[in-house]
């Protein structure tokens, strides 16, 4: 099962901001049995977001994950270029504006604003692509969405981190079904990855694996990342890695 990972914001790519959000969901997916074949990042431009999602389809993930740009200001952009690059509408949703109502109406409440009112930029947030299911914010206003198209699964998250992994724990991993995956983390010690590298062919070659390899220290150890789906395959690939000369030692 694949998957791609989209990350939008202008403030990604000056270095203003690091993207933090990519390397959570990743990971995640890992787990969940999925490889993660790209992570693209665009601006805040319709155009660019639009080009990029009909670039990701045209690859045919399973699942596509979208984060940033869902916010009140002219600058969040992304329901709009999702909708575009689908040749759908941006939608009311009337539920989400209720929701986006009650949650403004809290925080006046709460004395962290001074005035609850439903303007423009906060209706905004309402609109979704035509036919998207709304995804619940239980940690800030903006809804997110969730589409299915064309046999791929699209899902649109906050940018706001905090607001991004709850709703990706609370709304996204639910839909993708309880697989799981391993990963088990070992030092291999040996002095460069060049002796390492026909091992590691020939373990792929046999296994159901996937390997990451990464220096710990020249002359020293390679760290050995092992993904698999069940504990017996991935000790299978340690075993046979063990009785072409290589010691490991547990973790990183």
């Amino acid at each position: 099962m694949f998957a791609e990972i989209l990350t939008v914001g202008d403030e990604l790519l000056t270095g203003n901001t690091v993207d933090s959000n990519s390397a959570y969901i990743a990971q995640r997916l890992t787990e969940r049995g999925y490889w993660v074949r790209r992570k693209t990042t665009v601006g805040d431009d319709v155009g660019e977001i639009k080009t990029a999602v009909r670039e990701i389809l045209a690859r045919k993930p399973e699942v596509l994950i979208i984060s940033g740009g869902l916010g009140p200001t002219h600058d969040d952009v992304t329901m709009a270029g999702v909708a575009e690059a689908l040749n759908r509408r941006l939608v009311l949703c009337d539920d989400c504006l209720e929701r986006i109502k009650a949650f403004y109406e809290k925080l006046y409440r709460e004395g962290y604003i001074d005035d609850p009112g439903l303007n423009e930029g906060r209706k905004k947030m309402a609109y979704l692509p035509e036919g998207a299911e709304p995804l619940e914010n239980t940690e800030g206003a903006a809804p997110g969405a969730y589409i299915e198209h064309e046999g791929v699964k699209i899902f649109i998250l906050p940018g706001m981190p905090r607001e991004m992994k709850a709703m990706l724990e609370n709304e996204v991993l639910s839909r993708l079904g309880e697989r799981k995956f391993i990963q088990r983390k070992l030092l291999a010690e040996i002095t460069d990855e060049s002796k390492l590298a026909p091992i590691l062919s020939d373990t792929l070659q046999r296994f159901q694996v996937r390997i990451h390899s990464s220096p710990k220290g020249f002359g020293r150890y390679i760290g050995i990342i092992l993904f698999g789906e069940d504990e017996e395959t991935i000790e299978k690939a340690k075993r046979f890695m063990e009785e072409r000369g290589i010691r490991f030692e547990e973790g990183w």
